[in-house]
């Protein structure tokens, strides 16, 4: 099996080169490559990318995830999330290839309090949701085969992310407010990478599984809850830190205005996954103990 990775630099896709090299060959390419194009923003460059390699799966783990920063350039957001994914999904019905691409809970309104299901209808409140709608529809539309992966709240051990942030403020600050009133489930993206692996592996012997399905780590938190776990785990772990767990204040979106609107209610209902693929996905404490004990390299 060739497999054609996109984004092999980004959270996700650094996980699902070791992930997906069991089952075959992996092209890996990021924005930067040069013997071929991984720039989803050169159009042209991608069609003839798919087109050289012919690959039997395509992983777009690439996308414009600059929330904020899409409100003021929707063009690109659109250009890269909706028009790039397009071309990906024609031309993987052009040469016969599984798509596999990652898609967000922004899709939804983030109202109520029952996690979404795939059937539910969307209503994206910002920009980059609105990006990543268009990009599924594109793919739904193109007749390809494919696997759409929503998920939320992204994480990894390596580089940026929010339990990073938490630790360095919390070593630096005598005092630390985190919003309170959005709810999701933080996923990791070696998770993410791991059940994209079985999943392919299962389709391609099942073209009927193939569609959309939600995927995220069980149960659900705040992002205040999120912040006082990482602290509680990380003073385990012997971190010093300036600001305790029990600290940490609770505050309400409207306290901290952004550009785009975000969702209150991130929740994603994971069971259709995980009947069809035979899954049980952990909780969100595990993956978030397990990154922290990784960072700090004990």
């Amino acid at each position: 099996m060739k497999i054609l990775l996109l984004g092999k630099d980004g959270q996700v896709g650094w996980e699902l080169q070791r992930s997906l090299a069991p089952l075959g060959q992996v092209v890996a390419l990021n924005a930067r490559s040069e013997a071929f194009c991984g720039d989803l923003a050169n159009l042209e460059g991608l069609a003839k990318t798919v087109a050289s390699i012919a690959p039997d799966v395509i992983v777009n783990a690439a996308a414009y995830t600059a929330v904020d920063k899409a409100e003021s350039e929707p063009e690109r957001a659109h250009l890269i999330n909706a028009q790039a994914v397009e071309v990906l999904a024609r031309a993987a019905k052009a040469c016969g290839a599984l798509l596999v691409h990652y898609s967000t809970d922004y899709v939804f309104p983030g109202s109520g309090v029952t996690a979404w299901r795939e059937d539910l209808a969307v209503a994206p409140l910002n920009v980059y949701g609105q990006s990543k709608l268009a990009g599924e529809q594109a793919i739904q539309a193109s007749g390809c085969a494919y696997l759409i992966l929503r998920t939320s709240w992204v994480y990894a051990a390596r580089g940026s992310n929010f339990a990073r942030t938490m630790l360095r403020l919390a070593a630096e600050r005598d005092s630390l407010a985190v919003i309170d009133d959005q709810v999701g489930a933080p996923t990791g993206a070696d998770l993410i990478a791991d059940v994209t692996a079985h999943a392919v592996r299962a389709v391609r012997s099942n073209s009927e599984l193939c569609g959309l399905y939600h995927l995220a780590a069980a149960g659900e938190t705040t992002w205040c809850g999120y912040a006082r776990y990482v602290l509680e785990q990380a003073a385990e772990l012997g971190v010093e830190l300036k600001v305790r767990a029990e600290q940490v204040k609770a505050l309400t979106t409207d306290a901290y205005p952004t550009p785009a609107k975000r969702p209150a209610n991130s929740r994603l209902d994971i069971q259709k996954l995980q009947r069809a693929f035979e899954l049980s996905l952990p909780d969100w404490h595990q993956g978030v103990a397990r990154m922290l004990v990784e960072i700090q390299g004990k």
